[in-house]
């Protein structure tokens, strides 16, 4: 196992970050302790049939109080960089006006934990826990959430921005617009292409006041947006497939990298879903456009798209492959569409350098019996980051012309936790989580990162 994680190890220039990821909703539990406030994903996963199992993150994986053995867990295996989200209604419960000393002082803890540690903290602003008494005045669909958005990035970057490696704005815009707004699958939980639009540009305005809020507390701090870009290819050899796929291309990454990296929507989008947006939006793009220090990409899974005529604008229709192998929620392992991915939007944007903000794999692979008792050999987990990490490696190596500014990776996850819709029933993490104990088990995948990570010495 140390072989391959110290062969790989050596392909990574000295100064690139280790790191891994959670979010507050996924791990921290503790959702009714000092004062904080209910969030729409409290209010979606107790809203029956909404999340697998009826699971809620209530408990979670108790960080909020076990968070101290989870950064001993993080410096055991070597972490160099640990990327977290706050939670927006541990701090306001309300989504503005005055700030919870509690909530201010868990974060205050954790963050000067992380630095005892040698443990670089970047922070995530905006990790989908929206504050429910902003939902009940229209969310995201509400202009006025991105200006509240701006507001608390400024607060947060008061108290915290002297101790912080990094600030990430928001966390994947698509999944707060299209797979909440328009697909229904998460908090709030809509299906209306015209609140999805209004979404879109909201999102993509309380980044840039966010962007200048941070700047104008402190300059010198690196901060960025993560978004969740899409490997899109057409599903078959033809014309219709290679349009239906540039007009997803444009849809699910332009309507997000375009305002933001280059000032602009795409123009067929415009075209076609331009009415949906905001009024007087075209105002607010000089605002919007905020390319920031470096750029998060969370990467997952390839798309492959078919030509949809009878639906919405882009008319695209995706698949799963059948030819392709899958992680244990049904995602296509295609390490290529990771590279594939970065080079479509190399040609398209001018972009700052790269983090990888996220990756990783579902494998709910538990203890081993017999002689790997004990042990949770998650060989589908650790092939999958072994693959991904080689073509981040290359893509490094490819250089200035061809290649890619990638600065650090943030496996996700460094535990198990809820898995939004899907609720416990997915695991993402490199460690093992028994939900009824919260006891910690380091899953193969988790010795095997570490072995790479100090391989590097």
């Amino acid at each position: 196992m140390s072989s391959s994680a110290e062969h790989l190890s050596k392909r990574f220039p000295k100064s690139f970050l280790f790191g891994t990821a959670t979010a507050s909703y996924q791990v921290e539990g503790a959702v009714h302790a000092d004062g904080r406030g209910a969030s729409i994903w409290d209010v979606f996963s107790a809203t029956p049939g909404k999340v697998k199992g009826g699971d809620t993150g209530e408990t979670a994986c108790d960080h909020y109080r076990l968070w101290e053995k989870d950064l001993d867990l993080m410096a055991g295996l070597g972490i160099q960089a640990y990327r977290f989200s706050i939670a927006w209604p541990r701090i306001l419960p309300s989504g503005m006006g005055r700030p919870l000393a509690e909530g201010l002082t868990f974060y205050d803890r954790l963050i000067d934990g992380l630095l005892a540690r040698g443990i670089q903290p970047f922070a995530t602003f905006y990790h989908w826990d929206l504050p429910q008494a902003l939902e009940d005045k229209g969310g995201w669909r509400n202009r006025d959430t991105a200006k509240a958005f701006a507001d608390y990035a400024e607060l947060l970057t008061l108290k915290f921005g002297d101790r912080l490696a990094a600030i990430c704005t928001l966390n994947e815009p698509w999944c707060v617009t299209y797979l909440s707004h328009l697909h229904g699958i998460h908090a709030p939980g809509l299906t209306d292409l015209g609140a999805a639009m209004r979404t879109v540009h909201h999102v993509n305005l309380a980044h840039g006041l966010a962007m200048q809020a941070i700047k104008s507390v402190k300059a010198d701090i690196p901060a960025g947006l993560v978004l969740n870009p899409q490997s899109i290819y057409p599903g078959e050899a033809s014309e219709r497939a290679e349009k239906a796929a540039l007009r997803a291309f444009d849809f699910n990454n332009g309507a997000f990298y375009g305002p933001v990296y280059s000032g602009a929507y795409p123009e067929e989008l415009v075209a076609e879903l331009g009415p949906l947006l905001p009024e007087a939006w075209q105002e607010d793009m000089a605002d919007i456009h905020q390319p920031g220090d470096f750029t998060g990409v969370n990467y997952y899974t390839p798309e492959h798209v078919f030509d949809a005529p009878d639906s919405h604008w882009p008319r695209a229709r995706a698949i799963r492959r059948n030819d392709l192998p899958k992680t244990d929620l049904g995602w296509d392992i295609m390490p290529d569409a990771f590279t594939h991915c970065l080079d479509e939007l190399k040609k398209r944007y001018a972009l700052p350098p790269i983090y990888i903000t996220e990756n990783g794999a579902c494998d709910n692979t538990e203890a081993g019996r017999g002689s790997n008792s004990g042990r949770i050999p998650d060989n589908l987990r650790l092939s999958y980051l072994e693959s991904h990490l080689d073509q981040v490696a290359s893509m490094i190596a490819d250089g200035q012309e061809k290649g890619h500014d990638i600065r650090g990776y943030f496996l996700w996850s460094l535990l198990d936790n809820f898995e939004w819709a899907e609720g416990y029933s997915a695991r993402f993490g490199i460690v093992h989580v028994d939900y009824a104990t919260q006891e910690r088990t380091v899953k193969d995948s988790g010795r095997w990162y570490e072995a790479l990570i100090k391989a590097r010495g």
